[in-house]
């Protein structure tokens, strides 16, 4: 039977490529995102893949979205928590509230409020993959961007915590941490600490994958692969895990 698969913010970026990986294995797709651009692109694109507008802070509107794809897919086999945004740059001291509590929203909170829905279903057919984005900054910190660390460190500690409760039910819980991935999210960030530190924007991005043995950044498709490969049957025992995709780390701190 094809996969029944639910990602948010996937009208573009990894979403979009991890929508697109799915689709190509023969598995039925529903999106989400809140870019009335990027859907509109989207749906040109993929016509036969649903895509509905829904901003991820709204716990309302996850709900009916929850609501329409299960009906149109008639199950869930991957939930895949995508949705995040790269909060402020700046030190702690000049973070307001606001800003803290936007990106938590966005980065951690709405991947709560999917896994909520997602279990129940996933329980009750004792299968499934609930899939997380992290971030290598959920794995070791990152300077002057503490809202995003603390939101990602925080879904890998959601990600053990689910795969403890759903193991039981041969549900699976994992998440995906990638490096600086390649494309416009990316280059906002490296703007974002090159006017910060009133450095070139070039010399950032080298900084960026100078710590690395592979020195590069990743790509989106790459990380759809590996979300294909995690919701396979052969990826069954990898449960609770934070898979690193960030060419391996030697020394993350820019400096």
């Amino acid at each position: 039977m094809a996969q029944r698969v639910m990602i948010t913010a996937a009208a573009s970026g990894i979403g979009r490529a991890m929508a697109k990986a799915f689709h190509d294995t023969g598995a039925k797709v529903h999106i989400c995102d809140v870019n009335d651009e990027a859907l509109q692109i989207f749906r040109k694109d993929f016509p036969d893949i649903a895509a509905t507008k829904v901003n991820v802070r709204s716990e309302s509107e996850i709900d009916a979205w929850f609501d329409d794809a299960l009906e149109d897919l008639g199950g869930l086999d991957v939930m895949i928590n995508n949705a995040g945004i790269k909060g402020p740059t700046a030190p702690v001291d000049d973070i307001d509230l606001a800003e803290w509590k936007e990106c938590i929203e966005i980065c951690l909170d709405a991947q709560f409020l999917c896994a909520r829905r997602a279990a129940p279903v996933m329980k009750a057919q004792k299968s499934g993959l609930i899939l997380n984005m992290s971030s290598n900054a959920g794995q070791y910190g990152f300077g002057n961007r503490t809202p995003y660390a603390a939101a990602k460190w925080a879904v890998i500690g959601l990600t053990k915590s689910l795969a403890i409760e759903l193991g039981p039910y041969n549900v699976r819980c994992n998440a995906i941490c990638p490096g600086g991935v390649a494309g416009d999210r990316i280059n906002r960030v490296i703007q974002g600490e090159a006017s910060l530190r009133n450095m070139p924007f070039d010399r950032v991005a080298r900084e960026l994958v100078a710590g690395q043995s592979l020195e590069r950044f990743v790509e989106a498709h790459e990380i759809a692969a590996l979300a294909v490969f995690l919701a396979s049957p052969a990826a069954f025992m990898i449960n609770g895990q934070d898979v690193a995709m960030d060419g391996h780390i030697e020394a993350f701190h820019i400096k």
